[in-house]
């Protein structure tokens, strides 16, 4: 391939490049330096920078300028695609990050009570999460939602109808314990998440661009009203 070469001092002189103020070398993947090459760089101070962090030759933004470097206010929505770091996508991918560490800590709390079970569920719903950054980046599809044996349908059903459970409407309370109180925070997290993607994945005319991702994370806060009405309801075993 166009990648497998072995780079001479001449070709090495020919291709150097200026990062942040300082000479840095490309080594494209696979490719290779001669020992001639080598210690000239070394003996120049140069930086060889390998394959996995070559920069595209020039980075873009969505309405067409272009730039050489990246700009230090400006990040990767995707490829070498650069946007501001308040653009509507780059926040939604925050408000994921956020609501990773609020299931870590839901985790934490559901086991530190004894509920090893809600622990695990909680596991798939932090797979679930961790997948929407492939889905907006790669622009996949997000697919059947079933979370936690749960078909959408029941989801909406048993989050809108308590009695299901055996539980009548109820609002959370500070004597309620520390599981049931995370996942109530948590639920906050996937709203506000919700909130994001609404702002993120809209097209000039309003429409929504993604609403399988949409659709997902409002599914997934009804999971967690789920689960607050099976901890009420004491469904869940203590071990």
């Amino acid at each position: 391939g166009p990648g497998l070469m072995l780079y001479t001092e001449e070709a090495v002189r020919a291709g150097l490049r200026v990062r942040d103020g300082r000479r840095v070398f490309y080594l494209p993947e696979g490719s290779r330096l001669t020992p001639a090459a080598r210690d000239w760089l070394r003996q120049e101070g140069v930086t060889v920078v390998p394959h996995a962090e070559t920069p595209p030759a020039a980075y873009r933004t969505p309405d067409g300028a272009s730039f050489a470097e990246k700009p230090e206010h400006m990040t990767h929505l995707k490829g070498n695609v650069l946007v501001f770091k308040d653009h509507p996508r780059i926040a939604f991918r925050g408000w994921i990050d956020a609501l990773e560490a609020e299931i870590l800590l839901t985790q934490q709390a559901a086991a530190g009570e004894g509920y090893g079970a809600l622990a695990g569920e909680l596991e798939e719903v932090l797979g679930f999460v961790r997948r929407y950054i492939r889905f907006d980046v790669l622009d996949e599809p997000v697919g059947a939602i079933e979370l936690c044996g749960y078909t959408p349908e029941q989801l909406r059903e048993y989050s809108h109808y308590p009695e299901h459970f055996g539980q009548p409407h109820f609002l959370a309370c500070y004597t309620d314990g520390p599981a049931l109180l995370a996942v109530n925070k948590l639920r906050t997290v996937v709203r506000q998440t919700e909130l994001a993607a609404y702002a993120a994945f809209r097209d000039a005319d309003g429409n929504v661009t993604r609403g399988d991702m949409i659709l997902g994370l409002n599914r997934l806060s009804s999971l967690m009203w789920i689960f607050m009405i099976k901890l009420k309801a004491g469904r869940y075993e203590r071990k």
